[in-house]
């Protein structure tokens, strides 16, 4: 069992709270964080990069002047790469960067890389993330607190609640949806600050994830 921190809004310590690592793979699996954040950056190419060969530009390919007797160095068609706005040698052209990955992987991934930030003392978890209104100040108080002084995701229920709108101007700092968590947006940053009844619901949901599995295991 791994046991997390809980604090208040001051940064004090009130509780803790237990996590097992099997609910999150069992343990840290680098492989699997590796193929699923390369992935992840992969998919976000566009691909669309392409220049113009020979095949592509509109010169005629006729010979420009006869091989010997000009005195000049030998010349092919107007197209070639050594001549201006002629094609491309080795030109781009579009490609599909896409990468697949199977759905139990991805979704292992998601909860290994939850696990990981666990070992490590990167999660920080309080208990009650509510602001009456937008406070930036007040925010970065808060992140001050719980000696959060590097790259931060916070996770939300909501992307539109008083304590997103504080924590979006904050440097450094990415809001993110708890429901929406991915490898990608939680290893990508130092810290990942969520509240306590966030933690519990997606322990919750990696719980029922291994429950769903073990029981079509078990009916086969």
């Amino acid at each position: 069992m791994i046991e997390i921190p809980v604090h208040d809004i001051q940064g004090k310590q009130i509780d803790t709270l237990q996590v097992d690592e099997a609910m999150l793979g069992g343990e840290v699996r680098h492989a699997l964080l590796k193929q699923a954040y390369v992935r992840f950056h992969a998919n976000r190419r566009q691909g669309t990069a392409a220049t113009r060969g020979r095949s592509g530009t509109s010169y005629s390919t006729r010979k420009l002047y006869r091989q010997k007797g000009t005195g000049s160095a030998r010349r092919g068609s107007a197209g070639t790469n050594i001549m201006y706005h002629g094609g491309h040698t080795f030109a781009k052209s579009a490609r599909d960067f896409r990468q697949d990955m199977p759905k139990k992987m991805r979704r292992l991934a998601n909860r290994n890389a939850l696990l990981a930030k666990a070992v490590d003392g990167e999660i920080k978890v309080v208990d009650s993330l509510s602001f009456e209104k937008p406070s930036t100040k007040q925010f970065s108080q808060l992140l001050k607190s719980l000696e959060i002084n590097r790259t931060c995701l916070v996770a939300l229920p909501s992307t539109t609640s008083n304590e997103a709108k504080s924590a979006r101007n904050v440097e450094y700092v990415s809001v993110a949806n708890v429901e929406q968590l991915n490898a990608f947006d939680v290893l990508n940053h130092r810290f990942l600050l969520i509240d306590k009844a966030g933690m519990q619901a997606v322990i919750d949901k990696a719980q029922g994830k291994i429950n769903t599995v073990t029981t079509n295991v078990e009916g086969e």
